[in-house]
């Protein structure tokens, strides 16, 4: 076994390798970019070492920069970790020259299955069934849009190279396709230096099921089992768990042979992942499913795989690099069920925009009974330079039901701020019944949006519930003995009404607070009633049910006014000034950068008159494109920026002429 070990990568990817490989008595050598000089994966390892500025083309990318590096520090073997240069064949190639061992497949494996089209074509020739799709060299705009209209729409735009749902668009209508292909492209060019594309035939109602494989150099493959990864938005996984719902026996046994196969007609080495998509619309069946892509590294969901199997992968991986062998399949056993979620500096309520900044308050839950791996602690800063994942929580548990409850009560623990995070939006996902009961499909979000996003993610919904964290928090705090100190909002022969008032600094927000009863509390917000049920103080949360929905809330003193933690959700209401109520909210009369980034192109041109809705702007941040659009119909007065221009948070970018309300 080696003794040293660089991870050529960042933050929790970084961070839990490094855990394994120090329990096996392993140096490890972190690198990092100038953004990074003080992030919590270079803190842990054993030495670091600088390769470059923040721009990851220049330092995480830059495969000379990272053989320094090595060289520099002696390291024996690397680790590239998942992302950036982990499926880089010329990374592996000059570890190969340098005589350093590569932790992952070799270059032959990683180039058949580096490309979907070409492993499309091998798993077609190896009897494992794929997509209906076109996989050609012919990337002409014209040839592609001649193919996608014979496979025939709904079609998927996907990246050759590269994967995590960037450069992929789905399209459903001839007149949609080509603006799609050129933003898918744009896209992969940027994440990957990459810009081909496949066309695929989009499947209605698909489920993303994958299976973790693992190879080692005496030819042995054996299978981990799968992981469902149906729950996601654009593309992008948000829930994984393993088993999969509804999997049965016989069709374990098909796609979990079918991954074996894709694996030995490439001579796989090391840790993979073979992903299918599957037939969604009914009950899983041998002949609904189809390969879709091959992952040649350890991917991000690999802990719900440790979790049933019982075994580390990340141990795995470095003793099959140094020689050692895979189990047999015999040998690898599944119990039990796990649930993994990704935390994202991302605002719900925003768009899902990123959020950056210092993680001011930052708590994550006690890791007693949940296993917690990140790359941040408070204090931290999140750099809009790279992908925004904090953390991920995974739960195990003997059923699923039992696994989903523990991780949903994980969730609702979390507390961030000022840098939001989607928390609370994964605690509804969980908690949703069509999720409990198993009906999910890659289109879950979408189908459920009411549900996840009903009445209490509203600012009526969050006003009555600050409301009522701050009344019940302030009755605790009074004077119990004298009667002019409780803060209940008593009444001669009437029932006890309070009233607060928030603003969100575009509108004020009235909450009536009355008592229905010992322990609820009906709350009136601008006409919308919440009934808040079994309300009690819990140290320093209350708690209390809406719909038969629990909550553990709680407010906190920030910037004038209050942040209120709920069920992992967060947001900040200020008291209201009395020039609040005169503001008009109906329309911004500016578009602001919501996150620093690169503008990519400008619709918008002054004096023209633009729609509700209409994209003006496109920004690319964490390696991802937002369309930034008008909030009503109005003019453009001015244009604040240039294609290729940086920009900086609250940057203003368009500026509308002021309208008379009508």
């Amino acid at each position: 076994m080696f003794t040293s070990l660089l991870i050529a990568n960042r933050g929790e990817i970084a961070c839990r390798i490094m855990r394994t490989a120090k329990r096996m008595g392993i140096r490890t050598i972190a690198v990092y970019s100038e953004a990074d000089a003080q992030a919590l994966h270079v803190r842990q390892a054993d030495e670091a070492v600088l390769i470059g500025p923040a721009e990851a083309a220049k330092s995480y990318l830059n495969v000379d920069a990272i053989m320094k590096a090595v060289q520099d520090t002696g390291a024996e073997a690397l680790h590239p970790g998942y992302g950036f240069l982990s499926e880089n064949q010329n990374l592996v190639a000059a570890c190969k020259r340098a005589g350093i061992i590569f932790v992952g497949p070799s270059v032959q494996s990683m180039r058949l299955m580096g490309m979907k089209d070409e492993a499309k074509r091998i798993m077609e020739a190896a009897g494992v069934p794929v997509t209906p799709g076109y996989h050609g060299e012919d990337q002409r705009e014209e040839t592609l849009l001649k193919e996608a209209g014979k496979i025939g729409f709904p079609v998927l735009i996907k990246a050759v190279a590269g994967g995590g749902g960037r450069g992929m668009r789905r399209v459903d209508a001839p007149d949609e396709f080509v603006g799609a292909l050129q933003s898918a492209r744009r896209e992969a060019k940027s994440a990957f230096g990459d810009d081909r594309v496949l066309v695929e035939k989009f499947i209605q109602n698909p489920r993303h099921i994958e299976v973790q494989i693992f190879g080692d150099r005496r030819g042995r493959i054996a299978h981990f089992y799968e992981r469902d990864c149906s729950v996601q938005r654009r593309h992008q996984k948000v829930i994984e768990e393993s088993p999969a719902p509804g999997m049965t026996t016989k069709m374990r046994m098909a796609i979990c042979g079918a991954a074996v196969e894709a694996a030995r007609a490439v001579a796989y080495e090391n840790a993979g992942t073979v992903e299918f998509i599957v037939d969604g619309s009914g009950p899983l069946r041998t002949d609904g499913f189809w390969f879709m892509e091959m992952n040649t590294r350890l991917q991000v969901e690999h802990p719900v795989s440790e979790a049933v199997t019982g075994y580390d992968l990340v141990e795995l991986q470095l003793k099959i690099a140094a020689g050692g062998s895979v189990p047999k399949q015999d040998q690898i056993f599944l119990r039990g069920h796990a649930v993994e979620v990704r935390l994202y500096a991302e605002d719900p309520g925003n768009g899902y925009m990123p959020s950056t900044g210092k993680l001011t308050h930052f708590t994550l839950p006690d890791q007693h009974n949940i296993r917690v791996d990140t790359g941040f602690v408070q204090g931290d800063e999140v750099s809009e330079h790279y992908d925004p994942m904090l953390t991920k929580l995974i739960t195990h548990a003997p059923t699923r039901t039992l696994a989903i409850e523990a991780l949903a009560k994980a969730l609702s623990e979390v507390q961030s701020w000022p840098v939001r995070t989607n928390a609370g939006f994964l605690a509804r996902c969980l908690s949703n019944f069509a999720f409990m009961d198993g009906e999910v499909d890659t289109g879950f979000i979408e189908a459920q949006n009411e549900a996840l996003n009903g009445v209490l993610q509203t600012p009526q919904g969050k006003a009555a519930i600050t409301a009522l964290v701050e009344q019940v928090t302030a009755s605790a705090t009074g004077d119990a003995g004298n009667p002019w100190q409780v803060h209940d909002g008593w009444r001669l022969n009437q029932m006890p009404v309070l009233n607060r008032a928030y603003s969100d600094n575009s509108e004020i927000w009235r909450v009536a607070i009355e008592r229905d009863g010992e322990t609820s509390w009906l709350l009136n917000c601008n006409d919308v009633i919440l009934n808040a049920q079994n309300v009690c103080i819990e140290g320093a949360m209350v708690c209390f049910e809406i719909n038969g929905v629990a909550h553990r809330a709680q407010n906190k003193i920030y910037a004038g006014g209050q942040v209120t933690f709920n069920n992992g959700a967060a947001w900040w209401l200020g008291k209201p000034n009395p020039d609040a109520a005169a503001f008009d909210a109906s329309a911004s009369i500016v578009i602001l950068a919501p996150m620093p980034g690169k503008v990519l192109s400008v619709t918008a041109k002054p004096g023209a008159s633009v729609k509700k809705g209409e994209t003006l702007v496109v920004l690319e941040a964490m390696k991802m494109e937002h369309a930034l659009t008008a909030s009503a119909d109005t003019v453009i007065a001015k244009v604040l920026v240039k294609p290729g221009a940086q920009v900086s948070e609250g940057d203003e970018l368009v500026r509308f002429e002021v309208l008379p309300k009508s």
